[in-house]
């Protein structure tokens, strides 16, 4: 794939392109600067479906996402085929996701984790990038093959983009077109579970700052300094005050009980949600964290609806500081700045932060990690763009 001096940013996708994809091109695009190339590329890899899930029926618009990468900013949509990716068929060796792979998504779709990154390691060589843009809609994906990356050595660097969403909270995805209206209604119930986390947890959280400004006074005292604080109900709010102050806040266990609560509703609906997991987990490895515990975490959720099954996630803080979901996730070797929907892939081995065309996303100067010489990908026809047919 030719290039010229400028860096080189990956994309990478299953398709059926949406704004998610959208914004990661255009990030993608505002990071290399005029100079760079940004190449998107668009497979549906067959090593990542299980038996009985939609490789079928996976919505397959070429065209449509070849017009919509290029409006965004993308110089080269690469397209090839499954004869391209896997002459032969199957390959006989593939890369294994390890421990971190048989958790939760793992779990529920396995040997899922395995396809994603045996796929990503060969779209890695074929497209030879400086930097790799993916969403973190797909946290756990993102975290393997970020982690893949860094084992291996994959000359370069991860940038993750924050999930895009739709204005009434739906995180963006390409499965989303096949919920009906009722369906689509139930399932806004993921988005709302993750947020009741995170006001429940902000919440607490301003209960536990009117504690420490009310201070330890004697009940007179205290029901003064709440009238002060221009509290109507003095005494309810000094018991609730009172409560607060006696101890340490469980911030786990209270956001783990909001989104459930949200969830258990939405079973309830006609169509109901159909639950498969929720799980509060450290970005590192994935395990659930304790209650007691203090820094970040990824709430996610995982639901049928219909036929459709769909994912999403926030990021919360505990302990010091104020709990919040936030905009990036500064641990580990992921540089985080939005969603791909439906992503194949992550890797990286510089840890910075991404600049980005929002003015509201996380950004910082980064240097980039030199990459290897462009590998040479199958030669096809090629239609506009260069995408492949």
């Amino acid at each position: 794939m030719p290039r010229g001096t400028g860096v080189r940013a990956v994309v990478m996708t299953m398709g059926a392109l949406h704004e998610g994809h959208a914004t990661l091109i255009r990030t993608a695009r505002h990071r290399v600067g005029p100079e760079g190339q940004v190449v998107v590329t668009v497979f549906v890899n067959p090593l990542q479906f299980g038996a009985g899930e939609d490789l079928d029926r996976y919505p397959r618009t070429l065209d449509a996402d070849v017009e919509l990468a290029a409006a965004a900013g993308a110089d080269v949509v690469f397209a090839p085929s499954v004869d391209e990716v896997y002459p032969g068929g199957e390959p006989q060796i593939r890369i294994a996701a390890g421990p971190m792979g048989t958790l939760l998504e793992g779990a529920s779709r396995p040997g899922h984790f395995d396809g994603v990154l045996t796929v990503v390691a060969k779209l890695l060589h074929l497209t030879a990038p400086d930097l790799a843009f993916y969403g973190q809609k797909d946290a756990q994906q993102l975290a393997v093959i970020t982690r893949m990356a860094a084992d291996l050595n994959f000359p370069v660097e991860i940038v993750g983009v924050p999930t895009v969403r739709e204005e009434d909270g739906l995180a963006l995805s390409s499965r989303n077109r096949y919920l009906s209206g009722p369906e689509r209604c139930t399932a806004l119930a993921l988005s709302a579970a993750l947020f009741a986390a995170r006001d429940r947890l902000a919440a607490e959280e301003a209960l536990r700052v009117r504690a420490a400004s009310v201070g330890h006074h004697p009940a007179p005292d205290r029901a003064a300094a709440l009238a002060a604080l221009g509290e109507d109900r003095a005494a309810a709010d000094a018991h609730a005050v009172a409560y607060a102050a006696a101890g340490a806040l469980h911030g786990p266990a209270v956001a783990r009980a909001a989104a459930r609560a949200v969830l258990d509703d939405a079973a309830r609906l006609d169509p109901p949600l159909t639950l498969d997991y929720l799980a509060l987990v450290n970005p590192s490895d994935f395990t659930e964290v304790p209650d007691a515990y203090e820094g970040e975490a990824i709430l996610a959720v995982a639901a049928k609806v219909g036929s459709t099954r769909l994912i999403d996630n926030i990021r919360l803080v505990f302990g010091a500081g104020r709990p919040e979901a936030t905009a990036a996730h500064q641990g580990g070797t992921t540089t985080e700045a939005g969603d791909t929907g439906d992503t194949v892939g992550t890797a990286g081995t510089a840890t910075s932060a991404a600049a980005t065309p929002s003015p509201s996303a996380s950004s910082a100067s980064a240097s980039s990690v030199t990459s290897t010489p462009p590998a040479t990908p199958p030669t096809t026809p090629q239609g506009p763009l260069g995408a492949t047919r």
